[in-house]
Parts: C-alpha cells; structure tokens; sequence
C-alpha cells in the first residue's frame, strides 16, 4: 500500500473529483463563482502534490451521468474519490448520490470516499479520508 507523510507535498496519489458543472446546472444563478472556486480546490489538490482530475456532470439533461462517471472511475486506478456537495444535496439528489457511491463501490473499490464542505477544501478532504483509510501517515 501507498503511504506518504501527512506533510508531504510530493504525493503520487491520484484522486478523482465528481461534482456538479455549475454551467449545467438548471435555474437563476450565477455559476462563475462556483466554477471559481473548482478551479482553486483542484490547484489546491495540485499544490498539496495530488494528482488530481475532475469529473463534472450537468444536472440539464445533456449527460448520462451514470455513464460519464463510470469512464471516470474506470479510467484509472484512483487513491481516493471525492463527492462534491452539489451531489450531496438537496434532498431531491439522495438517488444521484446514491448511485455515485455505488458506482464507486463497484468501478474503484480500492479508493477512499470523502466528501467536502466547498470546492475550497477538496485537498483536505481528500487528506482526511486518504488518513482514514490508512494511506497516508499522520
């Protein structure tokens, strides 16, 4: 098993990030400011030395979203999956989240599951359930 020191910064651990493309999602709202703030918690993933890819789905109808994360999980073998709270919530998402998580069960059984509060603490969460699950000391 992969392990690294909590403080390193030189990681080869490859996590995946599902979430919600904020330009597909459906309603009155500005998405640039969430679209913003994906772009930093992935250079934030990128700077704790995470080798990290996203894979957003639109809530509009234009993604079989089942399919686009199965290729996504399949792509590689990852180290740790982190479900985007857009995922999570609101109620009306249970069955959404639902089939993520098993989707993950089933394409990348190896990989830790976290979840994050906002797009700003995707390399925390990924740290706190790599930690979890034994693969990184500290």
């Amino acid at each position: 098993m992969k392990t690294v020191s909590r403080d390193s910064t030189n990681s080869n651990f490859h996590v995946l990030v599902i979430g919600l493309d904020p330009y597909r999602v459906p309603g009155p709202w500005d998405p640039k400011p969430v679209a913003d703030a994906i772009e930093i918690g992935m250079k934030a993933l990128a700077d704790r030395g995470f080798h990290a890819e996203a894979c957003l789905v639109g809530l509009d109808g234009s993604d079989d979203i089942q399919a686009r994360v199965t290729v996504a999980l399949q792509a590689r073998s990852w180290d740790c999956v982190v479900v985007g709270g857009g995922i999570r919530e609101p109620e009306e998402q249970l069955e959404l989240f639902e089939s993520i998580i098993n989707l993950i069960r089933r394409h990348a059984p190896q990989a830790a599951i976290a979840f994050n509060h906002t797009p700003h603490d995707l390399a925390d969460a990924a740290a706190r359930a790599l930690r979890f699950a034994k693969k990184v000391e500290g």
